[in-house]
């Protein structure tokens, strides 16, 4: 499904985060985050503030996982979630579900959103446990993996040039800033 420029299809930008890695087990529907899939899930919601993204609604699936990181991922953006049912796994209008929401956090499951994003841009991409896409009218903008997302998160903020980091504090590296 792509939208030519001329078409009716109306939204800022869609941002696709695919649920964040998840406990085996059975039944599906109610597997849940791991602490590494919490950790991506923060990162993704701490990434899109760091970038400055201002979204105006979060559809998710129904599945605890997808729940869960849309929760944990909407947490620091200030985002209410919703849930869809039609992110549960099977393949979606995306048109139907986000025209006029703004610019929409979905998040949901493999294989419908790799296939989704394919429809919608013609890229041959496959999502990762707790990655990000960004897409606008028919073009994808970003694909970022969950340790990208984990740089953009925890990097340290810049102001003119300078690292804000607080005195006695270490950087990554473990270098100390004198006190």
């Amino acid at each position: 499904m792509h939208f030519p420029a001329e078409s009716h299809y109306s939204f800022r930008m869609l941002w696709m985060l695919r649920h964040a890695d998840a406990a085996d087990g059975l039944p599906d529907s109610e597997r849940p985050l791991t602490t590494r899939g919490v950790a991506q899930a923060e990162n993704a919601g701490r990434a899109l503030e760091r970038l400055g993204v201002r979204i105006d609604a979060c559809l998710c699936s129904p599945k605890l996982r997808a729940l869960q990181t849309a929760q944990h991922a909407c947490a620091s953006l200030g985002v209410e979630v919703t849930i869809e049912r039609r992110l549960s796994g099977e393949p979606f209008d995306v048109e139907a579900l986000v025209t006029g929401l703004g610019e929409v956090l979905i998040v949901g499951h493999d294989p419908s959103f790799s296939l989704t994003l394919h429809d919608l841009t013609g890229a041959q991409a496959r999502m990762r446990k707790g990655g990000l896409a960004a897409v606008d009218k028919g073009e994808l903008i970003t694909l970022l993996r969950p340790n990208e997302l984990a740089a953009i998160a925890l990097r340290e903020p810049v102001v003119a040039g300078r690292l804000t980091r607080p005195a006695g504090s270490a950087s990554p590296d473990g270098e100390r800033r004198p006190a």
